[in-house]
């Protein structure tokens, strides 16, 4: 609050200083029509005031010297004739006049100028008998007669008295004669003067006019904020007030511009620029606005247009008046509906109040001007609006910041639910999965039928590959919210390859397509990076490859690039027969949920999300996924990637060969089962029932706590995710009771979303949900011979 008091006080120093600074500058009046300045010298700008003598209705020649006395007024100049009572009737705006000034110069002064403003409606200067300047066309009638308002410099003969004659006719305004005064000074200072006032009224109508088309791009290509949009519109209209009225430079500029456009532009820039602020402050702070109040003063504003638009000069010149009073109001208003705003901790209504204080500065110098009770003062204008601007500026820049802010919370907690829901689907996908592909791998090695090996190859099938869409899904959410981390550990590509092409070669052959790889025996040393990761694009490309491959071969190649002691710059490509790609959509294929033709996904399924995940992954190790493709005839997708060299060379070992799980490694070893889903228990325990051990089961955490022997069970398999203890808590507490079991966690979320907490509670590994035989063979036989040497 006390930095706006600060700025408001300035503002009035400022204004307060101009005034005293004016009213202290050269100030002589005329007396009689004479004004003498023999002994003032004249070393700045000197306004023609005081008493000129006036002929109503006479276009006086300036050489005429038989102008009668009785005729003549003594008028306090500048002087408008209209409401002017003369031998007893008040004078019309309608008519002409004739201005008489003698100046009587000292005997040496510097070379003159006169600054002769525009004038109510048109003019003729003469200076000496000779003609000076002129503005429209002087008429004795309506007939003929043109209006025209533009600034003029007159350079002043070097003579010791000049006699100016100005005649003006009106005949379209409703005021007649001259509002503003003439002044005369020294040539350079006063060309300064208009130089200065020109340059700040360009500069200013620049910023207005910038800034508004800075917000109206805002609002079209954004943010569709009303209030940005009607402040972009107030800014265009209201910068024609300070190029098209006052000073006119925009007369200056454009000298033949027509009067009756440039007079209707003038009006209708004041009233509109009323009616869009009105309108932007009920938009910005609606809650803190009387609706009723801005209607009024819209009502007014847009009436006050429209005439000014179809109404003759005579009439919308007559606007201003009336209008003074809803500018007045508003200077009242606008403050109290910041303050409110400020009070009520309205984003930004801290700088829309200090606009306030500085638009009240502004319109008051306006409308005391206007009165003719101070000067322009407009230096003082200047940095006011200047002050406006920017801060209403602000106030936007505030409201989109607070807006975008809100939508980044929104957009983060619709991220976190998104990542919960998808988190709790998987959940519940995953278990039923588990049962399933558990139990098809079961009945598979029970000797089934022909028959039934051919159904219970498609159920696995197909509960693989909605496992795969559900893997999918999640890794896309985990990259796109930014949370996918990246190992640098050791690695053998030639292991994984042979892996991926092992992994695959069913499917190949499913297919009646050939799958090899294509490895350069160049590479002989182990790699450091992220095996999982590119285990997973490798895979995806391959698999994808084969699914697009109706006949022919697909190949998985490695190639050296390049090669130093510590890095290996290879090229990992996937070569196919298959389909192709068009050369128009083979960038629309990486993107998500996107495939080369809809027709595609009908034919070949899939989510599209494999490309994307693969491109995604390689991106964020400063790699790319880059496609040759020609259509009918086949694809390759590679990428070149550099690696560090691991210290060992790799191993030149075939894929190992599955465990045999009739082995009966576990005989007599009592393991602690803890899961509450039926079916997740009857297939983990025919399981372990066939490698030999034995089970003891447990429905949740609690129940696990009471049914654990230490000098039993060797292994405690543990779920989660269960109801009257989950298990987090209860291994929690048996780790609180000293107990070193092995445990493993059985989950159906990804390990990477609860292998932090689980490992810090004092799980010891975790197998993921649907999980593979082989995969939990391998596991429980580590620990539980581990723990024996321990």
């Amino acid at each position: 609050m006390r930095v706006f008091k600060v700025i408001y006080l300035v503002l009035i120093l400022l204004t307060v200083t101009c005034i005293k600074v004016t009213a202290q500058t050269n100030y002589v009046a005329a007396v009689h029509g004479v004004l003498d300045l023999r002994n003032k010298p004249i070393n700045d700008k000197i306004e023609l005031t005081g008493n000129w003598l006036f002929y109503w209705n006479q276009l006086v020649n300036p050489n005429d010297d038989t102008v009668g006395i009785k005729d003549r007024l003594l008028v306090e100049f500048p002087f408008k004739w209209n409401g002017y009572t003369w031998r007893g009737k008040k004078l019309p705006a309608f008519g002409y006049g004739t201005y008489l000034l003698k100046i009587l110069l000292p005997a040496k002064h510097p070379e003159l100028k006169l600054g002769m403003p525009d004038v109510y409606s048109a003019y003729r200067l003469y200076v000496n008998g000779k003609l000076a300047s002129s503005n429209g066309n002087v008429t004795t009638t309506a007939k003929g007669f043109e209006a025209h308002w533009e600034y003029h410099a007159i350079n002043l003969p070097n003579a010791d008295t000049i006699n100016i004659t100005l005649q003006i006719s009106n005949f379209i305004h409703s005021k007649g004669g001259i509002g503003k005064p003439i002044f005369i000074g020294p040539a350079d200072k006063i060309d300064l003067a208009r130089h200065q006032a020109e340059g700040i009224d360009l500069m200013l109508t620049g910023c207005l006019l910038m800034g508004g088309l800075f917000f109206l791009g805002l609002y079209l290509l954004g943010s569709r904020d009303k209030a940005i949009l009607l402040f972009a519109l107030f800014s265009m209209v209201y910068s024609y007030r300070i190029i098209g009225t006052d000073n006119y430079v925009l007369h200056t500029l454009l000298p033949d511009i027509n009067w009756y456009i440039t007079a209707r532009m003038e009006y209708i820039s004041l009233f509109l620029g009323i009616g869009l602020f009105g309108l932007y402050t009920l938009y910005l702070y609606p809650i803190d606005v009387n609706n009723r109040i801005v209607n009024i003063i819209n009502g007014v504003s847009f009436s006050f247009a429209l005439i000014t638009l179809f109404s003759p000069a005579l009439i919308f010149t007559q606007l201003v008046n009336p209008f003074l009073m809803v500018m007045l109001f508003c200077l009242i208003y606008i403050p109290y509906v910041y303050s409110r705003a400020w009070r009520n901790n309205r984003p930004g209504s801290v700088y829309a109040l200090m606009s306030a204080f500085a638009l009240m500065s502004v319109f008051g110098i306006s409308l005391f001007h206007y009165w003719a009770l101070i000067p322009p003062l407009q230096l003082v204008s200047f940095l006011g609006y200047l002050a406006f601007f920017f801060l209403q500026s602000l106030v936007l820049a505030h409201r989109v910041s607070f807006v975008l802010k809100k939508a980044r919370v929104e957009a983060e907690q619709g991220l976190k639910a998104k990542s919960e829901f998808l988190s709790t689907m998987s959940h519940e996908i995953r278990t039923p999965l588990n049962s399933v592909i558990g139990m098809s791998h079961l009945l598979l090695k029970n000797e089934p039928r022909k028959d039934q090996i051919e159904h219970l190859d498609v159920m696995l099938f197909s509960a693989n590959n909605l496992l795969a869409i559900v893997n999918d899904v999640l890794d896309y959410n985990k990259i796109e919210a930014g949370k996918i981390t990246f190992e640098h550990i050791e690695m053998d590509l030639a292991a994984i390859t042979r892996n991926v092409v092992g992994g695959l070669q069913t499917a190949a052959h499913d297919k009646d397509i050939t799958l090899r790889l294509d490895f350069d025996k160049k590479l002989q040393h182990k790699l450091l990076g992220d095996p999982t990761r590119l285990s997973q694009v490798i895979t995806n490309l391959v698999h994808n490859a084969i699914k697009f491959t109706p006949s022919g071969e697909v190949v998985l190649g490695v190639e050296v690039k390049e090669q130093t002691e510590t890095t290996a710059t290879l090229m990992i490509f996937v070569k196919d027969t298959g389909i192709g790609i068009p050369r128009g959509k083979q960038k629309l294929i990486f993107e998500r949920f996107t495939q080369a033709d809809s027709s595609i996904s009908r034919s070949f399924g899939g989510t599209g999300l494999g490309l994307a995940i693969s491109k995604k992954i390689l991106e964020l190790q400063n790699s790319s996924l880059q496609l040759i493709s020609e259509e009918g005839v086949g694809s390759i997708f590679y990428f070149i990637q550099t690696f560090d060299k691991a210290a060992k060379q790799q191993e030149q070992i075939d894929v190992k060969a599955k465990p045999d799980e009739t082995d009966k490694l576990l005989n007599g070893i009592s393991i602690l089962l803890v899961d509450d889903n039926p079916m997740n228990v009857m297939v983990a325990q025919t399981y372990l029932k066939r490698w030999g051990a034995v089970t003891d089961v447990a429905t949740n955490g609690l129940e696990a706590l009471d049914k654990l022997d230490v000098s039993k069970h060797r292994l405690i398999l543990m779920d989660l995710q269960m109801p009257v203890m989950d298990g987090y808590e209860s291994t929690k507490k048996i780790r609180a009771n000293g107990v070193n079991i092995p445990i493993i966690a059985l989950t159906a979320n990804l390990p990477k979303d609860v292998e932090e907490e689980a490992f810090k509670i004092g799980f010891n590994d975790i197998v993921m949900k649907p999980f593979l035989p082989d995969e939990l063979h391998s596991k429980v036989l580590h620990y539980v011979f581990k723990q024996e040497h321990v």
